[in-house]
């Protein structure tokens, strides 16, 4: 078993004020470290232009619990989703269903990072709706 003593502590409390860096838990360094390079990886998935690229950081950003974000079919949410725009429909059925992601969105391990901007199906103006609205 390790033992930390108390000169050690005071070592390490004496260090961090030469330094001038306050001491940081290492658990809520890592975690603040992880968050910056999730952001990191959304960035470059944004602005990747090859598809083996955006699959790669798809893939990695998936194994350690975030995971991409497209609705496509549900219904629109403004709570869960931003609207990127509308597409006309004449059938009933797709009315305020999402057609497509324009921007994927994020999720870590539920707690959501960004929402989707998605393209709603929305009926004509002038059209009846349906009775189960």
């Amino acid at each position: 078993m390790i033992t930390v003593r108390d000169d050690d502590t005071e070592f390490g409390k004496h260090m961090a004020a030469l330094s001038n860096e306050p001491l940081v838990d290492p658990l809520d360094r890592a975690l603040a470290e992880r968050e910056t390079l999730i952001h990191l990886c959304m960035y470059a998935y944004d602005r990747a232009r090859s598809t083996g690229v955006t699959e790669r950081l798809e893939e990695g950003m998936n194994s350690i619990g975030v995971t991409a974000l497209r609705p496509r079919g549900e219904p629109f949410d403004p709570a869960r989703h931003e609207a990127g725009g509308t597409v006309h429909t004449a059938d009933h059925t797709l009315d305020g269903l999402i057609a497509e992601t324009e921007t994927l969105g994020f999720a870590d391990r539920g707690r959501m990072l960004r929402p989707p901007v998605v393209v709603v199906y929305q009926l004509p103006p002038g059209t009846a709706r349906s009775p189960r609205d």
